[in-house]
């Protein structure tokens, strides 16, 4: 899969599973914030839980990771993950608070939420979540005001519903595919209907409550609508293998919310690059753990307009007999 950068476009408008302790940084000793294992000079004790496992949420972890390594901060890493549980979100929540980490990091809006509601006094640092505001996370996303901050996958929802509009032209109806149970997908349904009635195509919502429902729902799209849209939704992305063999299998594009679904059969993207979102929230832990930085007084950090890209993929395209050739650049593989 080969990405273009993006140009000239505005950004508008996230079972327990046991982990082994990796280690982190180099062998420099961490500065003190007052944390037991900061105040004795020792490792940094950071908790990751992750919601699922699916590519974007991978990159956002690696990200993470990567910059916590180039700090050159001394840490240990938990590694956590829920496998899209709500109940082991909270399970993996209580026991790093039992732990007496340092720091925690939460990788989408479910597992943020599980984490705030286990513990105000340690510093909770999230990505992959859109909206923290509006997922009760924190009072402002200028001001947190708690121990919640991080980095949001806010993508450019406009702009990805143009791009719909710019390769199927003859696009008069869109199913719009999300999980019900998700908040920061509605964000993004929102957003996209905005989009759509502005330039007067129809829309209709398609929701699953479970990944167990995805099949039988796109199956259901099938001569209803003209193409389809997914935003950044956990449950469509982990199971957008599914979708894409159902759509391309009858003729519907689907334009996505990331790269990692265009990889997985999506036709195509504006996409942000979640290894740069994770690294973006390890940089702002790395200011918590070694600088004495307060989460209440960090905004909630974008990736620029600048930062996103164009993803496409020709496998699909051709499938689909779209013509891609007519995007800013025409790269494509």
């Amino acid at each position: 899969m080969k990405s273009i950068s993006r140009r000239n476009l505005i950004v508008t408008a996230g079972l327990f599973a046991a982990g082994a302790l990796a280690g982190c940084g180099s062998d420099k000793p961490a500065a003190s914030t007052g944390s037991s294992a900061g105040s004795k000079g020792g490792n940094y004790k950071i908790g990751v839980l992750q919601l699922t496992e699916h590519g974007a949420l991978d990159q956002t972890n690696k990200g993470f990771v990567d910059a916590l390594n180039d700090s050159g901060i001394s840490c240990s890493v938990d590694q956590q993950n829920a496998q899209n549980d709500q109940s082991a979100c909270q399970t993996i929540a209580s026991k790093f608070v039992n732990d007496g980490v340092d720091l925690v990091f939460a990788i989408a809006t479910p597992a943020a939420q599980a984490m705030a509601g286990a513990t105000s006094d340690i510093p909770i640092v999230g990505s992959a979540i859109t909206d923290y505001a509006e997922s009760g996370l924190v009072a402002d996303n200028d001001a947190p005001g708690g121990n919640v901050t991080g980095s949001s996958d806010l993508t450019p929802v406009a702009d990805q519903i143009d791009l719909m509009l710019k390769l199927l032209p003859d696009t008069e109806s869109v199913g719009i595919l999300f999980c019900s149970a998700e908040s920061n997908s509605e964000v993004q349904v929102k957003l996209a209907e905005e989009t759509l009635d502005a330039a007067g195509v129809a829309h209709e919502r398609y929701s699953v409550s479970s990944s167990n429902e995805i099949q039988q729902v796109v199956q259901s799209m099938v001569g209803k609508v003209d193409a389809i849209y997914a935003p950044t939704d956990n449950t469509i992305a982990a199971g957008m293998a599914a979708v894409s063999d159902i759509a391309n299998e009858n003729g519907l594009p689907t334009i996505v919310g990331c790269d990692t679904m265009v990889e997985d059969g999506g036709l195509a993207s504006y996409s942000i690059n979640y290894h740069d979102l994770g690294y973006k929230a390890g940089e702002m832990a790395v200011k918590i753990l070694s600088e004495g930085a307060d989460p209440a007084d960090m905004p909630i950090e974008y990736l620029s307009s600048e930062e996103c890209q164009l993803i496409v993929n020709q496998a699909t395209a051709d499938a689909l007999g779209v013509n891609v050739s007519i995007l800013d650049g025409g790269q494509t593989v």
